[in-house]
């Protein structure tokens, strides 16, 4: 049965989403096309670009990435008390950084016309902490590129972006390891390090060229809480875990779903997973079932259970793969 995108998004909640977002029949985004053998891989930049820009403009922040060959996933979350606490000027002129006037010099008259428009730029601040408005401005970008380039007009997308709602901290944590090891998973890279254009490459760059800040609190890679060391959401108690443990986290998860693959760290259990109080076997589920397990809601089996019970639905996609983890 079809579920209600508001049942899963609610506007004006502070929330963590995983999203993905697929080409339409076998358009290709990036890479070398199998058929036509034209190369897109310059377009992996401009897309991993949009999403960090963006998250600079929306009430968001960006926790991983990946662009891979016909789709991109993006973890993030929804910040409604940021945009909240932005003045009008600032809403105006990130609403004309999104849309700016046709010449330059109009842009200056705009956001002035805005901020005289109380309703409107009331609007607008919903429309900037909107998970909708914001996959909207990354897809439609992209299209509006890919067609151009491709001369061709039409249906760049597969109908609407997916989206899960990310229930509680392992969630989170599950929906960036799932994202992060896209293309280790698809064989297109060998390790975290050779991941071209993913969160996971990005964050061990940084590591790499800052090794103080190893120890550090992970942040967002990118959006409006990047500076803040310490802070707890709405929801949960966000990841509870350093830079270098994550990134441990992820290559011991990379190397349990390719158990051939060689890492750079032991086979001892990163302590990321005992912070999240996950046995290794049942951690790896997990991260596999944000792919097929799971579907709108990526949960506990009581927070599912739950959620069912609301919604006044008598079964619930993700349930009996919840409790299959909890057995193992």
């Amino acid at each position: 049965m079809t579920q209600a995108r508001h049942l899963t998004v609610a506007e004006g909640q502070q929330a963590f989403y995983h999203c993905v977002t697929r080409c339409v029949r076998r358009a290709w985004l990036c890479g070398i096309d199998p058929i036509t053998k034209v190369d897109y891989e310059h377009r992996k930049p401009m897309i991993a670009a949009r999403i960090v820009q963006l998250a600079g403009i929306f009430a968001v922040d960006v926790y991983s990435y990946a662009v891979m060959s016909n789709h991109l996933h993006v973890v993030l979350s929804v910040e409604p008390s940021a945009a909240r606490d932005w003045t009008e000027e600032q809403v105006a002129e990130r609403w004309v950084q999104l849309f700016p006037a046709r010449e330059p010099e109009q842009n200056a008259a705009k956001i002035s016309a805005l901020i005289v428009d109380k309703d409107a730029l009331e609007e607008r601040r919903k429309r900037l902490a909107n998970l909708s408005w914001y996959m909207r401005c990354l897809d439609e970008h992209i299209a509006r590129k890919a067609n151009a380039e491709d001369d061709v007009t039409g249906r760049f997308w597969e109908g609407r972006f997916k989206c899960q709602l990310l229930d509680d901290e392992a969630a989170l944590a599950a929906a960036m390891t799932y994202v992060d090891l896209n293309p280790v998973r698809a064989g297109i890279a060998g390790s975290i390090e050779s991941s071209d254009h993913t969160s996971i490459q990005k964050r061990a760059e940084d590591l790499r060229n800052n090794p103080s800040k190893a120890d550090s609190p992970l942040m967002p890679i990118a959006g409006v809480r990047l500076g803040i060391a310490v802070f707890k959401s709405d929801t949960f108690a966000r990841l509870a875990m350093s830079n270098r443990q994550y990134i441990e986290l992820v290559d011991f998860t990379g190397r349990q779903i390719k158990p051939g693959k060689r890492g750079k760290i032991d086979e001892r259990e990163p302590t990321a997973l005992r912070k999240l109080g996950l046995e290794p076997e049942q951690w790896t589920g997990h991260v596999k079932g944000i792919g097929s397990g799971y579907w709108r809601l990526v949960a506990s089996v009581e927070a599912l259970e739950a959620k069912a019970a609301e919604w006044k639905r008598q079964w619930l996609k993700g349930i009996g793969y919840a409790r299959s983890l909890v057995t193992r």
